[in-house]
C-alpha cells in the first residue's frame, strides 16, 4: 500500500476542478512554506495517494490525487528552502465529506485535520483513508 497524504487548497485558489482540469500531466504542489509539510512531502513517493481537501469556507475532502513526481525544487520560493511534489486527480469523492463529518467520527478524533488544523500536507493513517472513502462512498484504491 502507497503512503497516504492529505493536502489543503483554498478553492478560490486552486480548486479540484483546476487538479482535474491538468490530467495526467498533474500540478506542483507548490507555495507551501511550513517545514512540516514540506518534510511530509520529502517523504512522498511516485504512487502514493492524498486527498484533495477544500479548505476555508468549504472544508471538505472533494477527491483523490496521486504523486506522480517526488520532491523537488519550488521555482515560487526566491530562496530556494522549499520544494514541491507533483500531483494528479485520480478521483472525485461521490460524496464530499465534510470536516464535521470527520469530527463527529470518534474513529477520526486523533486525525491529523483535526489534531494540526493550520497544516497543509499531512498524513493520513490506513484506518482513517478506508473509513473517510467509506464515508464519501469512494473507492479507496
Amino acid at each position: 500500500m502507497p503512503n497516504l497524504w492529505l493536502f489543503k487548497s483554498e478553492p478560490g485558489t486552486w480548486g479540484w476542478d483546476d487538479q482535474v482540469a491538468k490530467g495526467d500531466v498533474g500540478e506542483g504542489w507548490d507555495g507551501v512554506r511550513n517545514y512540516q509539510a514540506s518534510n511530509n512531502m520529502k517523504a512522498m513517493k511516485i504512487g502514493d495517494r492524498g486527498f484533495f481537501y477544500h479548505s476555508v469556507n468549504e472544508k471538505q475532502i472533494v477527491g483523490i490525487v496521486e504523486v506522480i513526481e517526488e520532491y523537488h525544487p519550488d521555482p515560487t520560493d526566491p530562496k530556494g528552502r522549499f520544494g514541491m511534489v507533483t500531483i494528479k486527480a485520480v478521483r472525485p469523492f461521490t460524496k464530499p465529506v465534510t470536516l464535521a463529518d470527520i469530527k463527529a467520527e470518534p474513529a477520526l478524533a486523533d486525525l491529523p485535520l483535526i489534531k494540526q488544523s493550520r497544516l497543509s500536507v499531512m498524513p493520513i493513517p490506513e484506518d482513517a483513508w478506508a473509513l473517510i472513502c467509506k464515508m464519501g462512498e469512494t473507492d479507496p484504491s
